[in-house]
């Protein structure tokens, strides 16, 4: 069973183990009813440790016990990226790394279309991996994946990564075409959200 806040007293401090502000306003913001005063790693001077691990829920787990090691506070990280089955779950772990260090993802994009025309499966997923470690080496993780199809070409704006090339089941258009509070409503970062929420805050 994870191991939930003490809400009746507040839930205090958590460190957020990213150095990527934009991450820090998001989870800020959904975890603002649990009254959760939420830091960036990188604002506490926490080094990024590299990630050798080989699954997204195992990454996540490596950055928050890191974190909630060297802060004295419970550390929430998270990883994700984008599986198409065709090409043996690539890019995975490695979704943001194709984009390389410029994060281009139109040419992290146009690497998957390339790999895949002579394909005919065209099913992928998005996953999301959630760890909350606590400083006593007590780590809970939670995940969510959202599955659908790769397009043939890129579609909208909006999103970010791989969005444009995403067509979640049940829908004509891509998450790079989708509201952006319709997607956050039943993305991969949302499932694996609501598990967290669940298991140590309700």
């Amino acid at each position: 069973m994870a191991r939930r806040f003490a809400l009746e007293s507040g839930a205090g401090r958590l460190v957020l183990a990213s150095h990527n502000p934009g991450k820090l306003r998001e989870i800020a913001d959904l975890l603002a009813p649990f009254k959760v005063d939420v830091v960036l790693a990188s604002a506490l001077g926490l080094p990024e440790p590299e990630e050798t691990e080989t699954t997204f829920i195992g990454n996540a787990r490596l950055k928050a016990v890191a974190a909630a090691s060297a802060s004295g506070l419970p550390a929430l990280a998270d990883d994700s990226g984008l599986e198409v089955m065709a090409l043996n779950r690539d890019p995975g772990i490695y979704s943001a790394r194709w984009a390389g260090p410029a994060k281009d993802f139109a040419m992290a994009m146009g690497k998957v279309l390339d790999l895949l025309k002579d394909k005919g499966d065209r099913r992928a997923r998005f996953v999301s991996a959630l760890a909350l470690a606590w400083p006593d080496g007590h780590c809970d993780e939670f995940e969510g994946d959202v599955w659908g199809e790769i397009v043939d070409a890129p579609r909208g704006s909006r999103g970010f990564g791989y969005d444009p090339i995403f067509r979640p089941d049940g829908y004509e258009i891509t998450f790079g075409e989708m509201e952006p509070e319709k997607k956050h409503e039943m993305s991969h970062r949302a499932v694996a959200f609501r598990k967290f929420v669940a298991g140590c805050f309700a």
